[in-house]
């Protein structure tokens, strides 16, 4: 916080403070204490124009008439304020632009942590004034001690249902009927095997007639998902003989193969993906066994 923007703040925070009836009598005011801070507040008089210390004097002497019945409230909120003005004064007296000296700066840096202080001071002030309030307020107020009348302790709440019996018995009928057992499917482990080889055998031929194609043009007419896959392992298997050639601009973008072998290679996939077909004769006798 800044000499320049600190006193009007600070000033409007000790008005709200309060010292009480307390009133001075100075060369250029007259008049009590709060109004001496609001006027400061809103730069209506130069704080470096009050005389600190005549303030002082006559607070002690308002002390002193009180005798024994002076309130300690306000002579310590007067000793705040007192002191922050003070602060204030000597800030305002200390020349503009930048502060160099360290404790120069040692001492706004304490005037600000006192503000702060004096901040918490009126804001706990302003919670205990609510919280009396409220507990007059709750003071005014009894719980009932006694219990319902025994006419309202009997009554109890129509039941309206809009159900009979029957539909009574439908619902636990329902809920007690055994759950269908969920059935899983084994269709797709019967699902007919497709021979990466025949489909190296296709994707060979096309691509001998066209050069490039894509591969989206190769498994256009796939049947299924399974023949789409074996055709792009067929495809990888091509690439590992040198045949073709892959080209993608892009990520995931659309993949062109083009054909680098010649007219008249023979090539020969192996039987890694299809597996090694079982003889005729084996496959024969193996059913005959089982129809024994």
């Amino acid at each position: 916080m800044s000499a320049a923007t600190a006193p009007e703040a600070e000033a409007e925070t000790l008005a709200e403070s309060g010292t009480g009836g307390f009133a001075v009598r100075l060369d250029n005011f007259e008049g009590p204490f709060d109004l001496l801070l609001s006027l400061i507040g809103k730069h209506k008089l130069d704080v470096t124009e009050v005389a600190l210390s005549q303030v002082t004097d006559e607070f002690i002497a308002h002390i002193k008439a009180a005798g024994d019945v002076w309130d300690l409230e306000q002579t310590t909120s007067f000793l705040l304020v007192a002191s922050t003005l003070l602060d204030l004064k000597a800030a305002r007296l200390l020349p503009a632009g930048d502060v160099e000296d360290e404790e120069d700066l040692a001492l706004l840096e304490a005037r600000d942590l006192l503000f702060a202080r004096l901040l918490q001071y009126r804001a706990f002030k302003q919670v205990a004034t609510v919280l009396e309030t409220r507990i007059d307020g709750e003071a005014k107020r009894f719980p009932r001690a006694v219990g319902l009348d025994e006419r309202f302790a009997t009554l109890l709440p129509e039941v309206l249902i809009g159900l009979g019996l029957e539909e009574f018995a439908a619902l636990a009928f329902k809920a007690l009927e055994p759950k269908p057992e969920p059935e899983l499917s084994l269709a797709h482990i019967h699902a007919p095997a497709v021979s990466v080889r025949e489909q190296a055998h296709v994707v060979v031929e096309r691509l001998k007639v066209d050069g490039t194609l894509t591969f989206r043009k190769l498994a256009a007419d796939a049947p299924d998902t399974m023949t789409r896959v074996a055709r792009f392992l067929a495809l990888l298997e091509l690439f590992r003989e040198g045949v073709v050639a892959f080209d993608q601009m892009t990520p995931l973008g659309e993949l062109t193969i083009r054909w680098t072998g010649g007219e008249d290679d023979e090539i020969e996939i192996n039987d890694e993906f299809d597996g090694t077909p079982l003889p005729l004769d084996a496959g024969t006798e193996s059913q005959g066994d089982d129809g024994d």
